[in-house]
């Protein structure tokens, strides 16, 4: 089985793609998890993302194709894949689509997961953890049950990350729109699109995405 989970920021996509994992037993590649490894593992391809990030700049997707060719090589994906992250544009999705072919592999399916603009910014916006311990919790959906007091360490200091303020989630949804969005005909056009509530709740996403693939 090879997959693409695809959606906007904050839909869910990562925590689909470890739920599947676990279940069929495929490699989980993350874009963000898969570069972290090869810049660690010093691989060639690695240390000229690492040159490129300490830089500033964006990892060009040469680079990127690079990586998950390498990936692919492994044993672990012997059962197949979940890709999470990527592609982001209408060009990378061209250039994974040659890296396959030249691997003798395709897509299987392509997973929408959909998900309102207006809920997203309230699921990300809302976001916050515990300073000691890290434990996550949330304004609506995850609240501390003794108010400022960490369920998990009993800490009382919280944290907001800089890129779950609303402004900036907007402002990552209106890139999606423009960049990535586009990919939604191309897959559909080759028949490979199937969307999902993203609405409902984590194990209805999953039972849904599991329903997708019992056909394959």
């Amino acid at each position: 089985m090879r997959l693409i989970l695809f959606g906007p920021p904050g839909c869910g996509k990562g925590t689909q793609a470890q739920l599947l994992c676990r279940e069929f037993k495929t490699a989980h590649l993350s874009t963000g998890g898969m570069l972290r490894e090869a810049v660690s593992n010093g691989t060639e391809i690695g240390l000229r993302a690492k040159e490129i990030m300490e830089c500033g700049a964006l990892v060009p997707d040469d680079v990127v194709v690079g990586i998950i060719s390498e990936r692919l090589d492994r044993p672990e994906c012997g059962y197949g894949f979940i890709l999470d992250g990527f592609p982001r544009t209408v060009v990378q999705a061209e250039s994974l689509d040659k890296l396959l072919r030249e691997k003798g592999l395709k897509i299987d399916r392509v997973v929408e997961i959909k998900v309102t603009d207006e809920l997203l910014i309230e699921r990300i916006s809302g976001r916050f953890s515990c300073s000691n311990c890290g434990a996550s919790y949330h304004d609506r959906f995850k609240q501390a049950k003794q108010g400022n007091v960490c369920d998990v360490c009993g800490g009382t200091g919280f944290t907001r990350r800089e890129d779950d303020k609303e402004t900036t989630v907007r402002e990552r949804l209106n890139n999606y729109h423009a960049q990535t969005a586009p990919l939604l005909p191309y897959y559909h056009s080759k028949g490979l699109l199937a969307p999902v509530d993203g609405m409902a709740n984590i194990e209805e996403v999953t039972a849904a995405i599991r329903r997708i693939l019992d056909v394959l």
